[in-house]
């Protein structure tokens, strides 16, 4: 019996992939487990399983292709006969249009009837062409908020009805479509006229990337604050207890280190560790940590998640970090590894740069931004003497934190870097 094996369901908001590598080929036999196709999505690297045990028919893709969720990609014969399909004559025998219209309407006639016991009322007075648009006021309110007209939004509910699903989508669709990337005067002028261009098109990382920071920065209300830290001492010992974190297997960085001054800085300071949930008007507060690291690839921005940070020593985070970068660079980083943040730091530092201004990482509330350390004279005891400084930048959510908090979280950070024996490095 042939069966046809369909992309799944990759996850939310993941509607296609690319495929980079096709593991089997026609005639072939394969477990029900086994890899088949391995696909970049905007998110990660993901190999699909067969799903069915037999030989392998045909091939309906090839690598390069984009694909879509519910596309069928191959066959797969799984050796046995069946007996009880019905033949196709038998099927145009039984086949009758009117009893296939008739079944329709007694559909329209459940759906219309579960519409009006469910139709929830609506007291909004916003009317355009003198028909109101389908929406509760909470929906409208979370949609004004994010800048978007409800009236073009499309409702996915009964009779149209609107979510807050269809208006996150919505955004998305203005923040991802080629009408999304218009200048504020239309179209993008014919740049051909003043000399040679050559046009690539986004991978799924950018195009992700173009979609999420767009939502995030037109959504959120940014500010960011910046300072630096004076981390003289704290390289000195960096430096002598590398040696341990590269015997367990991994090294010991700036970025290390500050996962588990974040992970401490946000058990002081709760409002840094929340989201808003705009829908039920409340904000929701997590009792654990996990940090995201912005991760700088071949294909563009990533930010894989370190868990329960908090729970770890400094050793211990080190060793992840470098597994998870390399994870990143090899593009073997899965779905699971890059949900789920509280949090993001991005360090820049070995780069360059003075500051920069991070852009949040929504539904996370804030990011730490890390630039470029260097020398400078700083004035101590009466002299100047030459000390390693760092740039920190702290972007945060005004909704939810409020200038004193962002000012007494940073100038926290930055105590606990100039401190080093606050920092517990075996626990």
């Amino acid at each position: 019996m042939i069966h046809e094996i369909q992309l799944p369901h990759l996850g939310e908001n993941i509607e296609t992939g690319k495929v980079v590598k096709i593991l089997v080929k026609p005639g072939q036999k394969i477990s029900d487990s086994e890899n088949t196709v391995e696909l970049e999505t905007d998110k990660a690297s993901i190999e699909i399983p067969a799903e069915k045990s037999g030989t392998v028919k045909k091939i309906f893709i090839k690598e390069g292709d984009t694909v879509k969720i519910g596309q069928v990609i191959l066959s797969v014969d799984d050796d046995r006969k069946t007996t009880d399909e019905p033949e196709p004559d038998q099927i145009a025998e039984t086949s009758d249009p009117d009893v296939e219209i008739k079944s329709v309407k007694s559909e329209k006639v459940k759906i219309d009837q579960i519409d009006a016991k469910s139709k929830e009322p609506d007291t909004s007075t916003f009317v355009k062409n003198n028909k109101l648009v389908p929406a509760a006021p909470s929906i409208r309110r979370f949609a004004r908020e994010i800048g978007i007209d409800i009236n073009r939004v499309a409702g996915t509910g009964p009779a149209g009805r609107i979510s807050i699903d269809d208006v996150k989508t919505h955004a998305k669709s203005l923040n991802s479509s080629p009408r999304g990337l218009k200048t504020e005067s239309g179209s993008l002028p014919d740049f051909k006229k003043w000399g040679d261009i050559e046009v690539q098109a986004m991978n799924n990382v950018r195009l992700k990337t173009t979609e999420h920071l767009t939502y995030a920065w037109s959504s959120i209300p940014h500010v960011t604050q910046f300072d630096s830290a004076d981390i003289t001492d704290l390289e000195s010992q960096r430096k002598q207890f590398a040696k341990i974190a590269t015997d367990a297997g991994g090294k010991l960085t700036i970025t290390a280190i500050l996962l588990k001054v974040v992970s401490s800085a946000l058990r002081k300071f709760p409002q840094f560790n929340t989201s808003i949930d705009l829908c039920n008007n409340s904000i929701i507060l997590k009792k654990y940590c996990n940090i995201g690291i912005a991760v700088d690839t071949d294909r563009g921005l990533l930010v894989p998640v370190i868990r329960n940070t908090d729970q770890k020593n400094i050793i211990q985070l080190s060793v992840e970090l470098g597994e998870i970068a390399k994870k990143a660079g090899n593009r073997k980083l899965k779905l699971e590894d890059m949900q789920g943040g509280n949090f993001t730091i991005s360090n820049l530092g070995g780069i360059g740069g003075s500051n920069f201004t991070p852009i949040i990482n929504w539904p996370e509330v804030a990011i730490l931004g890390i630039s470029k350390a260097e020398i400078k004279a700083v004035y101590i005891n009466e002299k100047f003497s030459p000390r390693l400084t760092v740039p920190l930048s702290l972007s945060y959510d005004h909704r939810v934190i409020d200038g004193a908090d962002g000012a007494r979280f940073l100038t926290w950070i930055k105590n606990a870097l100039e401190n080093p024996f606050l920092i517990p490095l075996e626990g």
